[in-house]
C-alpha cells in the first residue's frame, strides 16, 4: 500500500514537472513571438518616420483639388514704401529688417492673412466711404485692420471695437459708453472718432505717418520722442517695440492686400466675404424688448445684434430721446 502511494506521488511530481516544463516552453514561445511582433512594429515605425521625413523634403499640397509644389522664399524688400502719400526710404539696416519682418510674418501666417483679405473685402468699402468723407487718406483703413482684424474685439486693456478705442478716449470724443450702449462698437461713429483723432495728430506733427504712430503710442508719447531725440520723421525716431512695428505692419498688409497674388495668395472672388448693404432706421424712443423689436423688422435676435453690436442689452433705455440709427441688412 505504502509502495503504491509512493509510486502515485512520484508520478504526480513527474506529471507536474512535465506540465510546468510544457508551460515554460509555451511561455518562451509566446515571448519569442512577442519579440518578433515588437521587432516588426519597431521596423514599421522606423519606415514610417523615414517616409514622413522624405515627404517633408518633397512636400506637395493639394490646392483647390490640384497638386502643386510648395516652396518658401524670402520677400523682396523695395527701396522705399508709401503710406498715406508719404515716402519712407528703406536705406538703413534696421528699417530694412523691420520691413522684412512684417512682410514675412504676414505672408507666411497664411491662415490669418487670408482671413484679413476676406474681411477687408467685406468692410473696407464702408470704412473708405467715411475716410473720404472725413478727408483722411484711405490708407488708414489698414490701421483698423491691424488694430482689430476688423472684428468687434476687446483688448486686455479694455480697448474696444474695430478701432480699439479706450473708454476715456471714446467719451472725450463724444461717444456714448455705458452698460446699455457702447458706441465704440458702432462702425460709423467709431471710424469718425478715429478720423478726428488722426487729423488732430496730423495737425500737430505735420505727418500722417506720425499720426498713425500717435494712434498707437499716444500724441503725448510721440511728442516726447520727438523732443528727446530731436527728430521729426517716423523712420528716424527710436520707438518701443510695439510702435516700432506698428506703421511697418500697416504698410506690409497694405502691399499684400493690394496685390495678394504677388505674395502667393490666390483667392477667388466668390470666396471673399461680401460687403453688406443696409437700410437705416432712425429711432428716438426706448425699446423695451429687442427680441420683439427685431421680430417686427423680420430679423432674428442674433442677426439684429450682429449688425447693431453697440446695443449691449435686450432693451434700449433712451431716456434722453436721443436719435439712434439701426442698421437692417437689405439683402
Amino acid at each position: 500500500m505504502i509502495l503504491v502511494i509512493k509510486n502515485l506521488s512520484l508520478n504526480y511530481y513527474i506529471l507536474r514537472d512535465i506540465q510546468i516544463q510544457t508551460m515554460d516552453n509555451r511561455f518562451f514561445e509566446k515571448l519569442k513571438k512577442l519579440k518578433k511582433s515588437n521587432d516588426i512594429l519597431i521596423i514599421f515605425i522606423l519606415l514610417f518616420i523615414i517616409l514622413i521625413s522624405f515627404g517633408i523634403t518633397k512636400t506637395r499640397f493639394l490646392t483647390n483639388g490640384s497638386e502643386s509644389n510648395y516652396n518658401i522664399y524670402p520677400i523682396s524688400i523695395p527701396n522705399k514704401v508709401l503710406f498715406a502719400g508719404e515716402e519712407i526710404k528703406l536705406d538703413q539696416d534696421d528699417l530694412i529688417e523691420r520691413m522684412d519682418k512684417e512682410f514675412l510674418v504676414n505672408t507666411y501666417w497664411q491662415s490669418n492673412t487670408i482671413l484679413l483679405i476676406k474681411r477687408a473685402n467685406k468692410f473696407f468699402p464702408q470704412i473708405e466711404k467715411i475716410l473720404i468723407d472725413e478727408e483722411v487718406p484711405t490708407d488708414f483703413k489698414y490701421l483698423a485692420l491691424i488694430e482689430s482684424g476688423l472684428q468687434n474685439v476687446t483688448s486686455p486693456r479694455g480697448a474696444k471695437g474695430f478701432w480699439q478705442i479706450m473708454k476715456t478716449t471714446g467719451k472725450e470724443y463724444g461717444l456714448e459708453i455705458n452698460s446699455n450702449v457702447d458706441e465704440r462698437f458702432n462702425l460709423n461713429l467709431s471710424t469718425r472718432l478715429a478720423c478726428k483723432y488722426l487729423k488732430r495728430a496730423k495737425d500737430k506733427f505735420g505727418s500722417w505717418t506720425l499720426a498713425a504712430a500717435a494712434y498707437n503710442r499716444g500724441v503725448n508719447g510721440v511728442q516726447n520722442k520727438i523732443m528727446n531725440q530731436n527728430q521729426t520723421k517716423y523712420e528716424n525716431i527710436l520707438f518701443g517695440d510695439e510702435t516700432k512695428r506698428y506703421v511697418f505692419r500697416i504698410i506690409a498688409l497694405k502691399n499684400i492686400i493690394e496685390s495678394p497674388e504677388s505674395f502667393g495668395f490666390h483667392i477667388k472672388k466668390e470666396q471673399m466675404y461680401k460687403p453688406i448693404k443696409y437700410k437705416e432706421i432712425k429711432i428716438d424712443i426706448p425699446i423695451s424688448n429687442i427680441t420683439d423689436f427685431s421680430d417686427d423688422l423680420g430679423l432674428s435676435y442674433k442677426n439684429f445684434k450682429i449688425h447693431n453690436p453697440w446695443l449691449l442689452e435686450n432693451h434700449l433705455n433712451n431716456i434722453s430721446r436721443k436719435v439712434y440709427t439701426i442698421l437692417i441688412p437689405s439683402e
